[in-house]
């Protein structure tokens, strides 16, 4: 009984120092796979329906950004919410659970990618604030989030953006680019939004969640942006299975 109160009030002291901790907040802007309205090798059909998230390979298949964070042992799902944003077809909302993170993902609509880009490199120059309640905290995202990151194929590789892009303030933003080739095709709309990128890929890649998930967790902790950056090759070899130095290769950061 003893053990169990000590444990209790162990629960109650971390919970309460969580809640004295400045929330740091992470946008995550999903494209999801489409077969028929990207430029992409073509997935099975249940996979690449860029207008059904529940199955799409980057939203609600295994190594989607909905499903991955929902198993997560590190990781709260809070609830789905409403947005007036109709290019948006599902937007949730988790929290980490032993530190005052949160992350909001969103999971636009296949066809829209263009705009999913757009949306993305916004937020990246601290464009489109977007604030929400959430108890007794009020969340920052959009621009307004610390960590933005964009999940999905390379767009960039067949249009180009006219927008734009110049920072809004000096807040640090950090990026997250999971995408084939992103270095190359978003380096020079990111260098406009002044954003640091902290993870981005070299060549062609999967871009699914468990290296957005393990980059986060190197993220969180404060680690410096090397060693987020190996976090992420380590996850693309776990899962990849293509041999870390190539996955070292794949993944950078950084401009240089």
């Amino acid at each position: 009984m003893r053990y169990a109160i000590i444990s209790f009030l162990l629960f109650l002291s971390v919970a309460n120092a969580q809640e004295l901790e400045e929330p740091r907040t992470i946008h995550v802007f999903v494209a999801l796979c489409d077969n028929v309205n990207q430029g992409i090798v073509p997935v099975p059909k249940t996979l690449g329906n860029g207008q059904n998230p529940k199955t799409n390979l980057y939203w609600g298949a295994l190594y989607g950004v909905k499903t991955h964070f929902k198993k997560s042992k590190d990781w709260t799902f809070l609830m789905v919410l409403e947005t007036e944003n109709t290019q948006i077809l599902e937007r949730i909302l988790f929290k980490h659970k032993t530190s005052n993170t949160y992350l909001l993902a969103d999971a636009y609509d296949g066809k829209h990618i263009k705009q999913t880009t757009i949306d993305f490199l916004s937020a990246s120059s601290g464009s489109d604030e977007q604030k929400l309640k959430y108890e007794n905290q009020e969340l920052c995202f959009g621009g307004g989030a610390d960590l933005l990151s964009y999940i999905g194929h390379d767009g960039l590789m067949e249009f180009s953006l006219d927008e734009n892009f110049e920072p809004e303030n000096d807040e640090k933003r950090d990026a997250i680019i999971l995408a084939c080739i992103s270095k190359n095709y978003f380096k020079p709309y990111l260098e406009k939004t002044g954003a640091n990128p902290l993870v981005w890929s070299t060549g062609l890649m999967s871009p699914e969640a468990y290296t957005l998930k393990w980059a986060i967790d190197g993220w969180i902790l404060q680690e410096t942006d090397d060693e987020v950056r190996e976090r992420a090759a380590q996850a693309y070899n776990e899962y990849q299975k293509c041999g870390i130095r190539g996955a070292r290769n794949l993944l950078v950061t950084g401009y240089k």
